[in-house]
């Protein structure tokens, strides 16, 4: 077994940490966190997996890269460390939370208590060398991150996906419409959100209906 990964995930991906591929993206990895500075911290590359389980996912959020300044990304997508200033994105996130919901914004960008919920924060990059966005794209990520989507639409039920922006829309291919429920909207990014594609999209309150129609525990987001 190459990574360390929370046992439910270790079973239901077994075959993938066996290929070719992914051999050869942990020893890509190793050589960047060898030879530069790169984000998350190590013991953090799978942590949305180690706080999710597999059988506890009822949501998917899908990012793209982690942050990549110093001491932000903590493995799980749009969110940061306790204390860490907002990103942005995470600032519309939060905005868009307290007006679909009418609760207050929250203090901390830490979405851990998400992810406890049942809540995957998927990013389909895993990591990223600092001040370099992209920087580990291509490299196999996306190949296992894929998989793991498609793991979640063929052995899960009545998972709700959010899709934010087009890169994350392009996954719905992977995704069976029938058995799970998608929602799609622009991107929490400034430049997005100010154009209209984010602010409404209702997707918390939306999501969290469709959970309570079928007998589950909303998310407390």
């Amino acid at each position: 077994m190459p990574v360390q990964i929370e046992p439910s995930w270790r079973e239901v991906l077994r075959e993938e940490f066996s290929t070719s591929y992914f051999e050869n993206l942990i020893e890509f990895v190793k050589h960047e966190y060898k030879e530069h500075t790169c984000y998350p911290p190590g013991n953090k590359i799978f942590a949305a997996f180690d706080r999710t389980p597999f059988e506890q996912v009822k949501v998917v959020i899908i990012g793209q890269d982690p942050y990549h300044g110093a001491g932000q990304a903590n493995g799980l997508c749009f969110s940061v460390a306790d204390g860490v200033k907002h990103p942005p994105s995470l600032i519309n996130i939060f905005k868009e939370i307290s007006k679909d919901l009418q609760q207050p914004y929250p203090e901390s960008g830490n979405l851990e208590r998400w992810a406890d919920q049942g809540v995957l924060l998927l990013n389909t990059v895993l990591t990223v060398r600092e001040g370099a966005a992209g920087s580990h794209q291509k490299k196999g990520w996306e190949q296992f991150t894929d998989a793991v989507i498609k793991k979640i639409s063929e052995e899960r039920k009545n998972i709700v996906f959010l899709l934010w922006g087009g890169y994350a829309k392009g996954k719905a291919k992977f995704i069976d419409k029938k058995a799970h429920f998608i929602l799609e909207s622009g991107h929490p990014s400034p430049l997005s959100a100010n154009r209209g594609y984010w602010f409404g999209n209702q997707h918390f309150s939306r999501a969290n209906r469709y959970m309570q129609e079928r007998g589950m525990t909303p998310v407390e987001w």
